[in-house]
């Protein structure tokens, strides 16, 4: 079948950081491809720039039933305004053409943190205590410091700060403010245990084996950007499968399935826990396009849940197929395929 992975360059903010992510979802981008090539299908590599519906519509043009020949796999963030992540799901909304991941309003709740804790409280699933800020001199009313900080519209760690008393709080909110021209999100910080969980499925949800960040003796007990590009001087340990109890095991598998459906997810997922020292879990966020770089936390999950790189590329897009044909993707010829992208 024809795949179109569409993907979006991270350029907005022009900053080093940036520049080592985009290189990061390249990498990503490359195995996507090579797993949808092994597999058999036409893939297409799309950048979602505004000619980006011409060329779909080139490479997958309607089948004798009007129906799109191919799908879109979307691993495109967007690079300009808050909603930034919900563009490409719009245009692909307003063409009809089948896409894996988020919808539009699934998608921009992913990039809005207020938001989605705002829904979790209301769905009665526990997140930090919380407050937004744009100078850093608002009152913090009853939040207790250590507390972090950080954009409330960006992901990869970008802008995080852990502070740990006003003046800290109120240069951390004004350096988000000047370098990301966005609020700051201010939430206590949990002391504890760190897990990640990673999901899988639509109607029915598949919780694949919770990993643990290990930070060992480490000062710095949050993943930063560092930590992401690989770079950290003391990276954390990987854990996976996390070795906990059935108690805790069923709390991260319970409190990921509601998170999921309180904020709209579809196909997969990754939520970010901690575990306080009295074992209550805590969502700090939810990411519905978490990496899918062979080293990545959620491709490892996978791996430990049994399924191989190909097997989850492909199980993806059974789910995104299922929800818009009612059955998965017919299978792949498995003759040799290029991969290959259109001229602009």
């Amino acid at each position: 079948m024809r795949v179109a992975v569409v993907w979006t360059e991270p350029t907005e903010l022009n900053l080093s950081v940036k520049r080592d992510l985009q290189n990061n979802s390249r990498e990503a981008i490359e195995s996507l491809l090579e797993a949808l090539h092994e597999s058999g299908h036409e893939a297409l590599l799309c950048e979602a720039d505004d000619g980006i519906l011409a060329k779909l519509e080139q490479f997958m043009p309607l089948d004798p039933q009007g129906r799109p020949s191919g799908i879109v796999f979307n691993r495109a963030y967007g690079n300009k305004g808050e909603w930034r992540s919900s563009q490409v799901p719009i245009l692909l909304e307003m063409s009809g053409i089948p896409y894996t991941g988020p919808s539009p309003l699934g998608a921009a709740l992913e990039l809005d943190k207020v938001i989605t804790k705002k829904l979790m409280r209301a769905d009665g699933i526990p997140t930090p205590n919380f407050r937004v800020m744009n100078q850093g001199t608002e009152s913090s009313g009853d939040l207790r410091f250590p507390l972090v900080v950080k954009p409330r519209h960006e992901s990869d760690s970008l802008g995080l700060h852990l502070v740990n008393d006003t003046r800290g709080l109120r240069q951390a909110v004004q350096t988000i403010v000047a370098d990301y021209a966005q609020d700051a999100l201010v939430e206590e910080y949990i002391e504890g245990r760190e897990f990640c969980v990673a999901l899988l499925g639509n109607e029915e949800l598949e919780v694949l084996p919770p990993t643990e960040i290990d930070f060992g003796s480490r000062e710095t007990r949050l993943i930063t950007s560092e930590d992401k590009l690989q770079k950290a001087v003391t990276p954390p340990q990987i854990i996976c499968p996390a070795q906990i109890e059935t108690k805790l095991m069923t709390m991260l598998q319970d409190i990921s399935v509601a998170t999921f459906r309180a904020c709209l997810g579809r196909d997969y997922a990754r939520l970010d826990v901690r575990v306080d020292q009295s074992g209550q879990p805590f969502v700090l966020e939810i990411n519905f396009s978490p990496s899918l770089s062979k080293v990545s936390t959620y491709v490892r999950a996978a791996t430990i849940g049994g399924y191989s790189y190909l097997n989850l590329v492909n199980r993806i897009l059974d789910l995104a197929h299922t929800r818009y044909f009612g059955g998965p993707m017919p299978k792949a010829d498995h003759e040799s395929k290029r991969v290959r992208s259109l001229p602009p």
